[in-house]
């Protein structure tokens, strides 16, 4: 393999893609490789799908860079009028970014923005939750509850206060799930009171957890009080749906499992499909015109609303309707779901299986009783994915605890996965188990998973 001038996370290389389509990846030695991951959970519509392209062409023969500050384009108007129109009702205002750390922050700094201009200057704390992942971006980082995201900067941010996320599943009380969920959403209002009210600008969360908690789902009793308390205090709430938004639940925003109404919501990931750099701030209108009253966002980017990345966003929502793929998402999802519990027969040592839609993770632990995680010196995260990716299937992992110990995996595959393809995926996912366990002295039950 020839030298790379490229550096990025880690110092690892991998084979050189050739093409994509569909679910499928394939390497440059004709390789074949499931993409049961969606990338980073991106690529919701699959790869190389001929109708955004062929859209991503059209505008390319009209024109591929218009600055904001000196054109409007139709691209990005159809998509914001299509975007505002899947929002909850009143946050029909959008701010078009490049990804997801962009859109986040976008997010931190026109909650700022707007308490500085109404009256609310001594509101700038923003709480979150421990294990948290919202970007890579300084505020973004500000917000993220992931030691080793947050260490190496630490001086050179200001670090927001955290509350623990509703790990339910670790507890060992007699609460009810629901008493639960009630007891972790305590913690906010706490929170609030010890940083003082007055000084709490806003609490960010993603609906359904991401890569920091692997696909956590609190109780329902949870979103409604987190709802209840932002409201009795004045804080703003914002869903960080990059990985949950369009569609990869079973609904376009996760947020609308609980009837959850934000006043600030940011996606990415899915939103465009990987098929260009794009993502999509919606703020409630009230929000947008205090600040916009007074001198405008004082924010931006210039690629924010780019006409070629417009265009393939709004030809990716185009599929997602005409596939279906958000009812796909639910029902592939709940067999997918229900297809990895049934791992949990053969292998002991898979503690938990949960998410929502094609948003699905399983963690692996010592001992599901007392749900003691992997010795961190296995390095579980990092074999079994290894395991799998010899195989041609990808995964993706991290540590469950904060980053530090704990080991999960997400299976997301695009949301046009058919039932075949379920089970070419558990059939790779068993084998990659099976080659890990031995590797790792873990026990194995004789039942196959059906």
């Amino acid at each position: 393999m020839s030298e790379s001038h490229l550096f990025y996370q880690t110092a690892s290389r991998r084979p050189r893609v050739a093409r994509a389509e569909g679910i499928y990846l394939w390497d440059t030695n004709g390789k074949r490789y499931i993409d049961a991951s969606s990338g980073p959970m991106v690529s919701n519509i699959g790869h190389s799908n001929p109708h955004v392209l062929a859209a991503m062409k059209k505008q390319m023969d009209r024109a591929t860079f218009a600055y904001r500050l000196h054109f409007e384009n139709d691209a990005a108007e159809l998509l914001a009028a299509k975007t505002a129109s899947l929002m909850p009702e009143g946050l029909d205002r959008i701010f078009f970014v490049s990804g997801g750390s962009e859109c986040v922050e976008s997010c931190l700094k026109l909650a700022r923005q707007y308490a500085f201009v109404s009256g609310q200057r001594a509101r700038w704390k923003v709480i979150s939750l421990f294990p948290s992942y919202h970007g890579s971006t300084l505020g973004a980082v500000a917000v993220t509850g992931m030691h080793q995201f947050v260490e190496p900067f630490r001086e050179m941010i200001r670090v927001m206060p955290k509350i623990p996320a509703a790990t339910c599943y670790l507890d060992h009380d007699e609460l009810t799930h629901e008493e639960r969920g009630l007891r972790y959403a305590g913690l906010l209002r706490e929170e609030i009171k010890r940083q003082g009210p007055e000084s709490v600008l806003a609490f960010i969360m993603e609906p359904v957890g991401g890569a920091s908690t692997g696909a956590l789902i609190a109780p329902d009793s949870w979103y409604r009080e987190i709802q209840l308390i932002c409201r009795e205090y004045g804080v703003l709430l914002i869903a960080d749906e990059v990985m949950t938004g369009a569609g990869r639940t079973g609904r376009f925003l996760a947020s609308e499992h609980w009837a959850l109404k934000p006043d600030i919501i940011a996606m990415a990931k899915g939103f465009a499909a990987g098929y260009a750099p794009l993502g999509a701030m919606a703020a409630h209108r009230d929000i947008v015109a205090a600040v916009m009253e007074h001198g405008g966002f004082a924010h931006g980017y210039t690629y924010a609303g780019n006409p070629l990345a417009c265009a393939a966003g709004f030809a990716v929502l185009e599929e997602v309707e005409r596939q279906q793929l958000i009812e796909n998402a639910a029902t592939r999802g709940a067999r997918l779901k229900s297809m990895l519990q049934g791992l949990m027969d053969r292998y002991p040592f898979i503690g938990d299986v949960r998410g929502k839609g094609l948003l699905l993770a399983f963690e692996l632990v010592t001992d599901r009783d007392s749900m003691e995680p992997l010795p961190a010196e296995l390095n579980a995260h990092i074999k079994l994915v290894e395991e799998a990716y010899r195989r041609g299937l990808i995964i993706y992992s991290r540590r469950t605890r904060g980053g530090t110990i704990g080991d999960h995996f997400m299976v997301c595959p695009p949301l046009i996965v058919s039932d075949a393809d379920l089970y070419d995926i558990l059939q790779l996912l068993t084998e990659s188990l099976d080659a890990f366990a031995k590797s790792s002295g873990l026990p194995i039950n004789s039942a196959r998973p059906a």
